[in-house]
């Protein structure tokens, strides 16, 4: 397979390669060859995770990843999967992975091309193939670690504790599902996924900085902003999306951006690289943006093995016997370890314990036949206007918030993602495996919740719990748990004043760093102070609460924030349960300080005030150690730093030939619009925030602005490793040429691939 007529690749300025290509699916040859070309050792890495071919190149210190993987990986039919696809989306998909396959054959024919890690290494690339791409199976929002949580405060009569870690929406409470033993229940029942939990040990010093609970907050904070404005709203008379994805900052980019056209079709924006299609961006008739939704698409199965022969388990009043299949993982200088895999009619097994009688099954949404959301993108990609992306919507199972906007003056509002249906349980806690809580299939997609021209001429998401009122508890229910809302509240502040929103107000919101926590703690700081906790509380007073790189009281304001975390913590969650409840979300946080109760004690208002005067001295101490004795020179940004890494570059070879991107330094975090996150058990370096953001003009696409990090290739010797850093750290976006006039007059190289 291959391309079928030539295909032209015109590299802008920025290392934007605009494809060229007389049919469509050539023309994601090209984005394969180009992704292929510009972040090789990327695709290749997360290749070799996803089929669980870690340790045949890095040792046996990742088999128990790759028997994690393998156990995830799609064991349905891929030939039926493939069929029940759109033939054109198929199509698409092989062009992609023949793209990549043909940028690998050119580097297998001159290995000097290949990039600077598989030389320190001993590598190549793999192969890449369609069927994989049905198997690798990903998009969902878990949930089996909370469960067990839960269920594990449940056994000590502490459920009530976990809205501490997890507010649920409405006012719920987990229902216990009948016959589950909680006391049973242990973080063993999540089996290989508990004992994978965490980073790929690539060194020792990763594994013991890893701490699972700001790992998890970490990776809950990771969303994306996205809104848009009507014509009537917006200031050049034409509507407005703008869109800026959360994800993770500190090793390779998330994004890689490219334009496709042939006849009939014209796409440009960001793709994630390993997936074939744009993303985030727009096409000749419309833009197209997306934030993480909420839907819980995963739960955790307890079964019963039967005694005489534990194959077998117990669903449905009768003992059956679990799918089986036995693997070979292959080991860098050590033998082979065989792996088997169990299945069972939840999916499949991640604890097997005949000694116990118990097993632990996971159902996922991803898992189902039909739930391939890689091959998602494409089919929105080829949608000409709203009616066909509610068609392609179906095959998108990822939770996602879809925004659009078209050349006709149209904006809308789309829920994509596979909802369970629960008949008997919530999915806050784990369940029996007898049968009495299977799924009973998926809501129909073309019931999800839509919005279209709203009257007030905008609409955003940040994340935030955003179902309409029919999408109650007692009716249906995507999740129960959602971020916190502080940066759709500020998106909505400056959005719903009055006057009208331009290209360069966008652009300047996504780079809004005030920090609503903060407003809403200076006024609860207490008058009379002494010593280091007045001098934090004068220091904090009058400030504007923005979170500026080259603020001190913000570098002050997130030691506080940091230690508050902690002594709320201390001060309400018993002995008995802080194990388990080892984290406070913002949002109880915030309530219990602004309205104290009883459980600060007799005198709530006088131990809230106590608290605050204790943590104020606490963080004065802490922003002296990490910012140095003089006040007057605290900056946040000092420690708020935006540092690029390669994954593998605690061995000294890929340090030296992958150099680090470093240096810069960061205002925000991760509840300002400017969201640049971090993980407070282990630095104040960004983790995750917006390396992708985009502002369309909607029918003069040229005045669109895009900003990226740090560039597009990962290639140290290409001049786009790192030459968009400084531009991203600034927050200064630039055009994102589309027509053909805009794009030729950027244009600096011309590659043809030809059949």
């Amino acid at each position: 397979m291959g391309i079928r007529d030539v295909v032209t690749i015109a590299d802008d300025a920025w290392g934007v390669p605009h494809i060229r290509a007389s049919s469509i699916p050539d023309a994601y040859f090209g984005q394969g060859y180009v992704v292929a070309r510009d972040r090789l050792f990327q695709i290749d890495l997360q290749l070799r995770r996803d089929l669980g071919r870690l340790a045949e190149s890095f040792g046996a210190r990742f088999v128990p990843h790759d028997h994690a993987a393998r156990l995830l990986l799609y064991r349905g039919d891929v030939e039926a999967e493939l069929a029940a696809l759109p033939a054109e989306v198929v199509a698409c998909a092989r062009g992609y992975v023949d793209g990549i396959n043909a940028r690998i054959a050119e580097l297998e024919a001159d290995p000097s091309l290949l990039p600077p890690e598989y030389g320190v290494l001993k590598l190549r690339p793999l192969r890449w193939d369609i069927a994989d791409l049905v198997r690798i199976r990903s998009g969902d929002m878990g949930s089996s670690s909370d469960e067990v949580r839960r269920a594990q405060l449940a056994a000590r009569g502490l459920l009530d504790l976990d809205a501490l870690t997890a507010p649920l929406a409405w006012d719920w409470k987990p229902r216990l599902p009948e016959g589950l033993d909680v006391a049973a229940v242990s973080k063993a029942d999540l089996g290989i996924l508990g004992e994978t939990e965490g980073p790929l040990p690539w060194n020792d010093a990763v594994l013991a900085s890893y701490d699972p609970v700001y790992d998890r907050l970490d990776r809950e904070a990771h969303g994306s902003n996205a809104w848009t404005i009507s014509a009537a709203r917006s200031a050049t008379g034409r509507p407005i999306l703008a869109n800026d994805p959360h994800l993770g900052i500190g090793g390779f980019s998330p994004r890689h951006l490219a334009h496709l056209t042939a006849p009939g079709f014209d796409v440009i924006g960001a793709g994630s690289p390993g997936m074939p299609g744009i993303m985030q961006g727009h096409t000749d008739h419309y833009a197209f943006g997306r934030t993480n939704s909420h839907i819980d698409q995963e739960d955790l199965y307890i079964l019963e093995l039967k005694p005489d022969d534990p194959e077998c388990y117990r669903h449905q009043d009768q003992w059956k016997r679990f799918a089986t299949t036995t693997e070979t993982i292959r080991v860098k200088d050590a033998s082979d370890v065989v792996v088997t895999l169990r299945t069972a009619k939840h999916g499949p097994v991640l604890l097997h314990d005949p000694a116990r009688r118990r097993a632990t099954a996971m159902a996922s949404v991803s898992l189902r036949p039909g739930a391939n959301m890689t091959f998602a993108i494409i089919a929105l990609n080829l949608a000409k206007n709203w009616e066909e992306l509610a068609q392609a919507a179906r095959l998108h199972v990822a939770p996602t918030n879809l925004h659009y906007a078209d050349i006709d003056g149209n904006i809308g509002w789309r829920l994509l993602g596979h909802v369970p249906i629960r008949t008997r349980h919530d999915g806050l806690l784990p369940v029996p495996g007898d049968g009495r809580y299977d799924w009973q299939g998926i809501h129909p997609t073309g019931a999800m919740p839509t919005l279209r021209n709203p009257e007030s001429g905008w609409f955003a998401s940040a994340n935030q719990f955003n179902l309409p009122p029919d999408w109650s508890p007692d009716k249906r229910v995507t999740s129960f748990t959602w971020n916190a809302p502080y940066r759709y509240d500020r998106i909505a502040q400056v959005l719903g004043e009055s006057g009208k929103h331009g290209l360069k107000e966008s652009v300047a919101l996504q780079h809004d760093d005030l920090s609503l926590p903060a407003q809403a703690l200076l006024p609860l700081l207490p008058r009379d102070l002494e010593g280091k906790a007045a001098q934090a509380a004068a220091m904090l007073r009058g400030w504007d609460a923005r979170l500026g790189a080259d603020s001190g009281p913000a570098a002050l304001f997130e030691m506080l924030w940091i230690e508050l975390g902690a002594a709320c913590l201390a001060a309400i969650v018993p002995a008995a349960a802080r194990d388990l409840v080892t984290s406070i979300d913002p949002r109880p946080m915030l309530a219990l300080l602004t309205h104290p109760d009883a459980r600060l004690g007799s005198e709530p208002e006088a131990a809230r005030d106590a608290l605050l005067a204790a943590a104020l001295g606490r963080a004065w101490d802490a922003a002296e150690c990490r910012f140095g004795a003089d006040p007057a020179a605290w900056r946040w940004g000092d420690a708020h730093r935006v540092a690029l890494r390669h994954p593998l570059s605690s061995r000294p070879a890929i340090a030296a030939a992958v150099p680090a991107i470093e240096g810069g330094r960061s205002g925000g975090d991760g509840y300002t619009v400017m969201a640049r996150g971090y993980v407070a058990a282990r630095n104040c370096t960004v983790s995750h925030g917006a390396s992708f953001l985009i502002v369309c003009d909607i029918g003069n696409w040229d005045a669109s602005q895009v900003l990226s990090l740090p560039g597009q290739s990962i290639d140290p010797r290409s001049p786009h490793y790192r030459d968009s850093y400084a531009a991203w750290l600034a927050g200064q976006a630039r055009p994102f040429p589309f027509s053909r006039r805009a794009v030729d007059a950027h244009v600096r190289q011309v590659t043809e691939l030809r059949p």
